[in-house]
């Protein structure tokens, strides 16, 4: 499995010559999810959910197929009948090849005068884990590549160590990051390092990084 990152929370990963992109949203390329055999999205938010960049994807491949969760599905269903799946907590199956676990049921916290909305993270083969807005612990599992969701308005540094002691897996490559400043990444970055407890990177948008 190879993965390269997009902008912000997007990727794409690789494998058996097939193509997984998960949370194409309006910060990521406009072709971000074009190419694609299956495409997940974590949560409506557009930053993860961008309709336009996902009926690129579709359209570019007839036989692709989309799961995200009812709020994303209840908006696309009808346009790509047979062909979005709404999927939640618990939920296991396979995409374009790879194994999916769905974790996950809520949004982190933004502000308590904001409505929590929806948020799933998937586990592909077992291995790689992308959280989508929350700092999802999938129980049970043992992560190897942690997509990490590491600057929001919802989230502070220290949360975001604290997960990834939680979580603990082997690595773990940054995600949610285009708001972040160049000149705070090294702040963020010697952080997370020093105190995570794994072996911490970021890509570059268009970057891959592989085996994972």
């Amino acid at each position: 499995m190879e993965l390269t990152k997009k902008t912000h929370a997007c990727v794409r990963l690789e494998k058996d010559g097939r193509t997984l992109v998960i949370d194409p949203g309006v910060f990521s390329e406009e072709d971000a999810a074009v190419g694609a055999d299956a495409i997940m999205v974590t949560h409506e938010h557009p930053d993860h959910f961008h309709e336009g960049r996902l009926r690129a994807g579709m359209e570019a491949n007839p036989a692709a197929e989309i799961w995200t969760l009812a709020s994303v599905a209840d908006q696309l269903s009808a346009a790509f009948p047979g062909r979005v799946h709404t999927v939640g907590e618990g939920d296991a199956f396979s995409a374009a090849g790879f194994d999916v676990e769905v974790h996950g049921q809520l949004h982190a916290v933004i502000h308590p005068e904001i409505p929590r909305v929806t948020n799933v993270g998937f586990l592909l083969d077992g291995s790689v884990f992308h959280p989508g807005d929350a700092l999802t612990v999938p129980h049970g599992r043992t992560v190897d590549t942690l997509l990490l969701p590491v600057h929001a308005p919802w989230n502070k540094v220290a949360e975001i160590i604290d997960y990834v002691r939680e979580v603990a897996p082997r690595r773990a490559i940054d995600i949610h990051d285009s708001l972040l400043q160049d000149h705070a990444r090294p702040i963020y970055d010697s952080m997370i390092d020093k105190l995570g407890g794994t072996d911490h990177g970021r890509l570059a948008p268009g970057a891959r990084t592989g085996p994972v």
